[in-house]
């Protein structure tokens, strides 16, 4: 789905939808609190957020990764494999599975190193580990109970921050703020901070400032006509980047998140992009949900995560495994 308007704001529809918001804040609540989370033989990393929709865990988490890597560790990531049908565990093979199989995050993941999707995530972390994983990443998980998490990363989009702060359905929410903040011990920022959300949370919160930048190789799109198309929470961000990096955004496509393109999505795009002498262009996710031949005929904007101040990041990284 694509984040509403509404949810931006307090109004007429989100305080309607407010008490089945309330209902499902209530039901999540009552099953983080009961849950039994099992430890496993490695130390466990999560990165999530408190709201549904784009934020940019999944590049956070493949950065995560990297800099696990250069401390001398073997690192796994663990995801459910949302959109995709298979239960695993399994480790994800990008040669062999699709996001039908695994979903998109999962085949992103896997171009970086091992990755391992389970329904149930402790179960893939213990697989991996068996494979020879040293620590586990889990990438959207700070809701997720099977598991014991030794480091909680909660990732933040500084452009609307918790929105109207309300539960789903009324709001961006998937629980309550104050005790999604207290289960973490880091939160990234990123984005310019155009809520001043950073004034106002927990003091025991080390707070990262981050950005998305685009991979040098986007520079061609300077003053080249693009068509755009995405399947994110807010592929409105995505279009925002393009212009950002001087594309001429002659056209937009907009899906709802995950959505998986059927041959007549992308060839009405193609044609678009043909007739006006444009490119096509589309984000590294949506990618993963083309087929080979669709993928070879789009431009795909790679982004990486960085951040002003990474050092309290590298702390986060380095205490945790230094107690495990």
């Amino acid at each position: 789905m694509r984040a509403p308007d509404f949810w931006k704001t307090d109004g007429p529809a989100a305080r309607a939808l407010n008490p089945l918001g309330i209902i499902y804040g209530a039901v999540t609540a009552w099953r983080i609190k009961h849950a039994s989370p099992k430890r496993v033989a490695a130390p466990v990393i999560s990165v999530g957020n408190l709201t549904v929709g784009g934020t940019g865990k999944t590049p956070v988490a493949r950065d995560v990764v990297k800099r696990l890597k250069k401390l001398g560790r073997r690192p796994a990531v663990v995801l459910r494999g949302y959109g995709g049908h298979l239960k695993g565990p399994i480790r994800v093979d990008p040669d062999v599975h699709t996001a039908l199989d695994v979903g998109d995050e999962a085949l992103l993941h896997a171009r970086d190193g091992a990755t391992w999707v389970a329904r149930k995530r402790s179960d893939g972390a213990k697989a991996a580990i068996a494979d020879g994983a040293t620590v586990i990443v889990l990438d959207d998980a700070h809701q997720h109970t099977s598991l014991h998490k030794d480091l909680s990363l909660l990732v933040v989009d500084g452009a609307v921050g918790f929105g109207n702060h309300r539960i789903l359905p009324a709001g961006p929410l998937r629980e309550d703020v104050r005790a999604g903040l207290s289960r973490a011990n880091g939160l990234i920022i990123m984005g310019q901070d155009e809520t001043a959300l950073a004034t106002r949370l927990p003091d025991f919160l080390t707070i990262v400032a981050g950005t998305l930048d685009a991979e040098p190789e986007s520079a061609h799109l300077h003053r080249q006509k693009v068509v755009a198309f995405a399947g994110l929470g807010r592929p409105k961000k995505f279009f925002d980047t393009l212009v950002g990096l001087g594309a001429l955004v002659v056209a937009t496509h907009p899906f709802d998140d995950h959505h998986l393109y059927k041959p007549a999505d992308i060839q009405t795009i193609l044609d678009e992009a043909f007739a006006l002498d444009a490119l096509p262009v589309t984000t590294e996710k949506d990618a993963m949900r083309l087929s080979p031949d669709q993928r070879q005929q789009v431009n795909v904007l790679r982004v990486t995560a960085r951040y002003k101040n990474h050092a309290g990041l590298d702390a986060l990284l380095q205490k945790v495994l230094a107690s495990r």
